[in-house]
C-alpha cells in the first residue's frame, strides 16, 4: 500500500530544493522501508544540484541516511521490522567486485547510483500529482521521510546508537576513513598529506591518527579548520593560498624528503598537482576528490616509483567497515560527531547554503525534531 511522504525534490539544476508531498510505493520483495530519523548532506547532493552530475529530474536525493525498518519484502532476510539501520551505497552482490569483497567498484555502480531508477524495471516508487520523481538515489533518495531500499544499501544498527548520528558513515566519513585505513595503509610513522579538511579530510586525519601516522599534514584554505584538524590528529597544518609553496612546507615537513602519501578531496586540479609533487620516492597520490576534469601530472614525476590510484567509497564493505567505524567512535578514538551540525530537515537549503560557505563541514538534516540539540 502506498503512503504519502514529505521530501525534498529538485526540479531544476541551480535551484533551490522544494519540500512537497508525494506518493511512495509499498516495497515489493526485494525491498525494505525505512522511516528516516536523519539524513547528511554530501557534496555528491550539492554537484548534482549545479549540474555537475547527469540525474534525470525532478529527482529527490539523499544518500547518507538513517533510519529505523518500517516494512519488508517476502524475499527479504537478515532485516526485520524495528531495526534501526544506516543506509550507504548500492551493489549489484554478484560481479567479479562483489564476489571479492570491493562493491565500491560493482560492474552496475554507475547505474545503481546515478540511474534513480529501480533496477528490476527501470521504475521509480515517487510520484507527485503531475508525474512520476526519480526516487532511487544511490538506492535510497533519503531526503525524504521514507526511502525505499534493497537489503544490499542496509547496515543494521546496534540498538542504542542515537539516529541522527550514523548515517554520515554511509559516504563521506567511510570514504576519508576507508581511503587511509583500506587501499593506502601507512604504517606507523610514515607520512600522509591531506588536502582539504572537509568530511572526507578529516576523516582521513581521524583514521591516519589510529595508524600512527607521522607526519600527519593537513592542507586547507580556512583556519578554522585547520585548528580542527590539530585536535583530531595532524600533528602539521598548512594554511593553502596564494602565494604559499604548499609541496615546499611538506617536504619541510619531511627533512626534504617528501611524504609517504597524500590524497586529494577536492578534485581542484592545482591542488591534485601539489599533492602528487608532495610525494617522496615510491609515494602514492590517493585521488578521492570525485572525476569531470582533467588532471594533468609530468611524467618525470612517477619515474621515482610514485604511484597513482583512484578511490571510491574509500573501497569499504559497508556491512563490516561502519560497524567498525562507530566501535571506534564509541572508545573515543575517531569522534566523527565532531564534524556534524544538526538542522531541522525542513532547512535544508538553509544547510546546503551553510555547507558552501564553509559555516559547517557536515550538516546532517534531522526529521525527528526531539533529536536536536
Amino acid at each position: 500500500m502506498a503512503i504519502e511522504v514529505t521530501a525534498a525534490v529538485l526540479r531544476g539544476f541551480r535551484q533551490p530544493f522544494v519540500l512537497e508531498t508525494l506518493r511512495l510505493e509499498a516495497p515489493r520483495d526485494d525491498e525494505i522501508l525505512v522511516r528516516m530519523h536523519s539524513v547528511g548532506i554530501c557534496h555528491t547532493d550539492v554537484k548534482i544540484t549545479h549540474g555537475y552530475l547527469p540525474v534525470p529530474l525532478p529527482v529527490v536525493l539523499g544518500h547518507e541516511g538513517a533510519g529505523v525498518v518500517e516494512a519488508v519484502g517476502g524475499a527479504v532476510h537478515g532485516i526485520g521490522i524495528g531495526d534501526p539501520v544506516v543506509l550507504s551505497f548500492s551493489a549489484c552482490g554478484a560481479c567479479p567486485a562483489c564476489r571479492q569483497s570491493h562493491p565500491a567498484y560493482c560492474d552496475q555502480a554507475a547505474a545503481l547510483t546515478f540511474s534513480c531508477r529501480r533496477p528490476s524495471d527501470g521504475g521509480t516508487p515517487l510520484r507527485a500529482a503531475d508525474g512520476p520523481v526519480q526516487g532511487y538515489f544511490f538506492g535510497q533518495s533519503s531526503f525524504a521521510t521514507h526511502a525505499i531500499t534493497t537489503a544490499a544499501t542496509v547496515v543494521r544498527l546496534p540498538r542504542d546508537v542515537p539516529l541522527w548520528l550514523p548515517g554520515v558513515l554511509g559516504c563521506g566519513v567511510q570514504t576519508g576513513a576507508g581511503t587511509v585505513l583500506n587501499v593506502l595503509r601507512p604504517a606507523a610513522g610514515e607520512s600522509l598529506a591531506v588536502f582539504g579538511s572537509g568530511t572526507v579530510g578529516l576523516s582521513a586525519v581521524m583514521a591516519a591518527r589510529l595508524r600512527g601516522v607521522a607526519p600527519l599534514i593537513a592542507i586547507d584554505l580556512l583556519p578554522q579548520r585547520l585548528a580542527l584538524a590539530r585536535e583530531l590528529g595532524a600533528t602539521h597544518t598548512v594554511l593553502a593560498g596564494p602565494g604559499t609553496d604548499v609541496p615546499g612546507a611538506l617536504r619541510a615537513a619531511t627533512a626534504g624528503r617528501g611524504v609517504h602519501y597524500s590524497l586529494d578531496t577536492t578534485n581542484d586540479p592545482v591542488v591534485v598537482r601539489q599533492a602528487f609533487e608532495s610525494l617522496g620516492p615510491r609515494g602514492t597520490y590517493a585521488h578521492v576528490g570525485g572525476g569531470g576534469k582533467d588532471l594533468v601530472f609530468p611524467g618525470s614525476h612517477l619515474l621515482p616509483g610514485r604511484t597513482i590510484t583512484g578511490v571510491v567509497q574509500g573501497d569499504s564493505h559497508p556491512q563490516t567497515f561502519i560497524p567498525q567505524l562507530l566501535d571506534w567512535q564509541r572508545r573515543g578514538e575517531f569522534p566523527f560527531e565532531r564534524l556534524i551540525t544538526r538542522y531541522p530537515f525542513t532547512a535544508i537549503n538553509a544547510a546546503v547554503a551553510d555547507m558552501e560557505a564553509g559555516r559547517c563541514i557536515k550538516p546532517v538534516l534531522v526529521f525527528d525534531q526531539t533529536a536536536m540539540p
